[in-house]
């Protein structure tokens, strides 16, 4: 039985769920958002979110944890500051003993409702769906989540893989 830290990073509210994974079993343990005083500097705001991401690590002592990739938008210094926050929970994940897995966007919806091009209200239904009713305090929370799943799914194949399962 493992737990996973699902990472959804931003610069103003970075989402996480955890959830326990038993064999194919997926089981919603918890979920939120950490957030960032937008009248802070930046430098002051990414330690916010690498602090609130080393108490939910802390609070629910994860096994492994898994990130979204940064999506690149129109707006250069917006897809920076995203990167700076990627990079500030990765690292409270890494600090703390966690191994870090790393997803696109398309590929997290894809692993959750099976299309990469899927819309947030279908990714938080199935996200839902597959954790018996999950609820939580928002979209980042449910990406996050969706973040958890996939790398669960992930994870599996890659261990079955290597046990030659798989060919």
């Amino acid at each position: 039985m493992i737990k996973i830290l699902g990472l959804d990073p931003g610069l103003r509210r970075t989402g996480w769920g955890v959830i326990q994974v038993d064999g194919n079993m997926l089981r919603f343990l918890a979920a939120g958002t950490v957030c960032s005083d937008d009248k802070l500097d930046l430098a002051e705001r990414l330690a916010q979110l690498h602090r609130g991401v080393i108490e939910v690590i802390g609070a629910w002592s994860p096994t492994l944890a898994a990130v979204e990739e940064t999506f690149v938008n129109k707006n250069p210094l917006s897809t920076l500051k995203l990167g700076q926050a990627r990079g500030a929970v990765m690292l409270a994940a890494s600090l703390s003993g966690l191994s870090v897995g790393e997803y696109t966007p398309n590929a997290v919806k894809k692993a959750v409702v099976g299309s990469g091009h899927a819309a947030k209200e279908q990714v938080e239904m199935m996200v839902r769906t597959l954790l018996g009713g999950a609820k939580t305090d928002g979209a980042d929370a449910y990406d996050a989540l969706a973040v958890a799943i996939c790398h669960a799914h992930h994870r599996g194949t890659r261990d079955r893989v290597k046990a030659g399962l798989l060919a």
